[in-house]
């Protein structure tokens, strides 16, 4: 497995290595002012969280289940005069299952990154097309922090995916809102502040139960990469 997450990730390491070297609170704690543009950099951790909502729109069955691990990068919006680099990076563990008696997906994911932390979960709904196209919606609540900030992130998402062979290519879409609260500054601020994204990605099944995945996200006019592998029993 080791071997697959090194081949899945490296490049997004390779590009985003040297450019998000920072830790992400140091970072935040040298270049924040009273008339930094809190909104956008709000934004950006909003999209760093919400894009590990989904990597194939299929649903996990009972007693089926999803662990994984997930790396995100998150182009700096051309509005963010905070962070001093080019990419906002961190990765989640992510576990979903499905609870019968609900007929839900019960997701959580949590991550202590690069200065960064956050624990949130979140449900899914699946559903199949004349078992061909795989349709999923989510909705996830995080609580994340700094030694500089808190916020709480909500978003949904929905997927679309379908299987050719081991590869699942899959597109969604989602939206991310964060409600952000500044600490241990001279003044302190907060912003509330949503935004949409846009993701095609793959996900390939090479070695049962083991997968690997890799997406392109489009939001706020940026791109941005996230890549992972896991082990899945759907």
């Amino acid at each position: 497995m080791k071997k697959l997450l090194f081949t899945v990730l490296i490049p997004l390491l390779v590009v985003t290595g040297a450019q998000a070297s920072s830790n992400i609170s140091n970072d935040f704690r040298d270049h924040y002012s009273a008339g930094a543009n809190l909104s956008a950099y709000n934004r950006d951790i909003n999209a760093l969280i919400g894009m590990a909502d989904f990597h194939t729109g299929k649903a996990t069955t009972f007693p089926g289940f999803d662990i994984g691990g997930t790396a995100s990068a998150v182009k700096v919006g051309k509005d963010n005069d905070i962070s001093s680099e080019d990419f906002l990076f961190t990765g989640f563990v992510t576990a979903e299952t499905f609870i019968p008696v609900a007929n839900i997906t019960l997701a959580l994911r949590g991550t202590d990154l690069n200065g960064f932390e956050s624990f949130g979960g979140g449900i899914k709904y699946g559903y199949n097309v004349l078992e061909v196209v795989h349709l999923s919606l989510s909705g996830f609540y995080d609580r994340a922090k700094t030694d500089y900030y808190t916020t709480d992130h909500y978003s949904v998402s929905a997927v679309a995916s379908t299987s050719l062979l081991v590869f699942t290519p899959y597109v969604g879409l989602g939206y991310d809102y964060g409600d952000i609260s500044t600490r241990k500054f001279a003044q302190n601020r907060s912003s509330k502040d949503g935004s949409m994204r846009y993701t095609i990605g793959v996900n390939a099944t090479l070695f049962p139960p083991i997968y690997v995945f890799a997406a392109y996200t489009k939001t706020q006019g940026e791109g941005c990469i996230n890549g992972g592998v896991g082990i899945s029993f759907l």
